[in-house]
C-alpha cells in the first residue's frame, strides 16, 4: 500500500460513516454504543463451543464405533465438504433476509445435531449427523462474520479481533470441560446431550439480543442496476476479493501448521517429551487468544494496514525462533511469538473483505467466499505440510513458511473502509 492509500486508509476509519438521511452511525437512535457487538462477540463463543465440543471427542467417537484413521479422516472430509458447500449458499440467503434469522436458527440446530451424533449407533447414522452438523456449521461460520462485519461498520469501529478471540477462548473452555468431565467418567452421549441443552438454551437467549441487518447492511450504496452486471460477471469473486482469499488461505496454512505440526517438529526434531512439546500447541493458542482479545484496541490505535504488516512479520520472527532454535523451551516461546502475531491477520481480513469496495458486490456474499478459502487453507495445508515434508524433512518445510508470512505482510493490501 502506497503512502496516499494508507493515509486515505487512515482517515476512513477514524471518520465517521455516513448514513442516509445525512447522520452518522454514531447519531442514529438505533446504532448507540456498543448495541450489537456483545450479542455478536456471542455468536462467535458459542459456535465455538459447538464445534470444539464435537472434535475434542472425536476420539471417543473413533472408539465407540470400531473405526480406522482412514474412516475418520474421511468423516472428517464429509464434514469439511458439506461446510465449503453450504458457505456458497448464505452470501445471498443473509443479503436477502438479514443474518439474524439465519444465526437464531442454526444456533438452535448445532447443538441438536450434537447431541445426536452421541446418540447414532451406526457408522451410516454417524456419516449423516455429521453431514448435517458440517453444513449448519459453515452455514454459521460465514453468516456469523457476515454479521459481525455489519455490526463493526454499524459501530464505526473495529471488533472482529474480540469476536475471533472468543472463539479461540471457546476451544479452550471446550477442551478443559472435556477433560474433567471423561476424568469423571460421563459417557460420550450424556456429555455431548448436557452439552447441547446448554448451547440451546445460550442460542435460545443470545438470538433475542443479535441487531437486525438486512441488504441495506449487507450492500453498497450503488443502485440495483449496478449491482445485477457485478453478480452475473462475478458471482462474488471479484479480483479483489480472490487476493484476499488467497492472504487468508495462506494464513490459515500457517495456523494449521502451527497447531497440527508444532509439537511433532519438538518431539522428532528436537527431542521434547510428549508433555513438553505438546505445549507447544498451548503456547500458540494461548497467545493467539491473549493477542485477539487486545485486537481491536490495536487496530483502533494503529490502524489495520500497520497492524497487519507488523503482526505478520512478528508471526515470521515467531517462526524463525522457534525453528532454528536448539532449545525446545525457547521454541516454544518461539511459537508463543508467532500466536502472538498471528492472532490479528485472519480478524483483520476478514473487516477488510467486508469493507471492500468491489462494484456492487454484497458484503455477505464476499465473506462467503472468503471463508471457502480460509476453510481451504486450514483443512488442506496440514496435509500437504505433511507430505511436502516427505521430500524436504519437517524443519525446512515449516522454514519455507516464514517466506510465506513476510510476504502477506509486505504484499496484502487491506482495503480502506468504505462509506455507505
Amino acid at each position: 500500500m502506497t503512502a496516499e492509500e494508507e493515509s486515505t486508509a487512515d482517515a476512513t476509519t477514524t471518520a465517521p460513516h455516513p448514513v442516509r438521511g445525512g447522520s452518522t452511525a454514531a447519531q442514529e437512535p438505533d446504532r448507540p454504543g456498543n448495541a450489537g457487538r456483545w450479542p455478536a462477540t456471542g455468536v462467535f463463543f458459542l459456535n465455538g463451543l459447538t464445534l470444539s465440543t464435537y472434535v475434542v471427542r472425536l476420539g471417543s467417537l473413533k472408539g465407540k464405533h470400531h473405526l480406522s484413521d482412514g474412516q475418520l479422516g474421511i468423516i472428517g472430509m464429509v464434514f469439511a465438504v458439506a461446510a465449503l458447500a453450504c458457505m456458497q449458499g448464505v452470501g445471498p440467503l443473509t443479503a436477502r433476509v438479514g443474518t439474524r434469522p439465519v444465526l437464531r436458527t442454526s444456533l438452535v440446530v448445532m447443538p441438536v445435531l450434537l447431541a445426536l451424533i452421541g446418540l447414532v449407533s451406526g457408522v451410516v447414522e454417524l456419516v449423516v449427523v455429521v453431514t448435517a452438523l458440517g453444513a449448519v456449521h459453515g452455514t454459521t461460520d460465514a453468516a456469523m462474520n457476515t454479521h459481525a462485519a455489519v455490526v463493526e461498520r454499524r459501530l464505526g469501529r473495529p471488533m472482529l479481533n474480540g469476536c475471533h478471540a472468543a472463539w479461540s477462548v471457546s476451544a479452550v473452555v471446550a477442551s478443559l470441560a472435556t477433560a474433567v468431565l471423561e476424568r469423571a467418567g460421563v459417557s460420550l452421549a450424556t456429555h455431548l446431550a448436557a452439552a447441547a441443552a446448554v448451547l440451546v438454551a445460550g442460542g435460545l437467549l443470545l438470538g433475542r439480543l443479535l441487531v437486525e441487518t438486512g441488504t441495506r447492511d449487507c450492500a453498497p450504496t450503488s443502485s440495483p442496476a449496478q449491482r445485477r452486471p457485478s453478480r452475473r460477471r462475478h458471482g462474488g469473486w471479484s479480483r479483489q476479493v480472490v487476493a484476499l482469499g488467497l492472504t487468508g488461505t495462506a494464513l490459515m496454512v500457517c495456523e494449521g501448521a502451527a497447531l497440527g505440526w508444532s509439537a511433532i517438529f519438538l518431539h522428532d526434531s528436537r527431542g521434547a517429551s510428549l508433555g513438553l512439546a505438546a505445549t507447544a500447541v498451548t503456547a500458540y493458542t494461548g497467545a493467539q487468544a491473549v493477542g485477539r482479545v487486545i485486537g481491536d484496541r490495536l487496530a483502533l490505535r494503529y490502524r489495520a494496514p500497520a497492524l497487519f504488516r507488523t503482526g505478520g512479520l512478528v508471526a515470521a520472527c515467531g517462526q524463525a525462533m522457534a525453528l532454528f532454535s536448539p532449545n525446545p523451551v525457547t521454541a516454544i516461546g518461539g511459537f508463543a511469538v508467532t500466536g502472538a502475531g498471528a492472532s490479528v491477520l485472519i480478524p483483520l481480513a476478514y473487516s477488510a473483505v467486508g469493507n471492500a469496495k468491489t462494484d456492487g458486490q454484497e458484503a455477505a456474499t464476499l465473506i462467503s467466499r472468503f471463508t471457502t478459502f480460509t476453510y481451504a487453507g486450514i483443512l488442506f495445508g496440514p496435509a500437504a505440510i505433511g507430505w511436502a515434508a516427505e521430500f524436504a524433512g519437517l524443519t525446512w518445510t515449516l522454514a519455507a513458511l516464514i517466506p510465506v508470512l513476510c510476504a502477506v505482510a509486505l504484499l496484502s493490501r487491506l482495503p480502506s473502509r468504505r462509506q455507505h
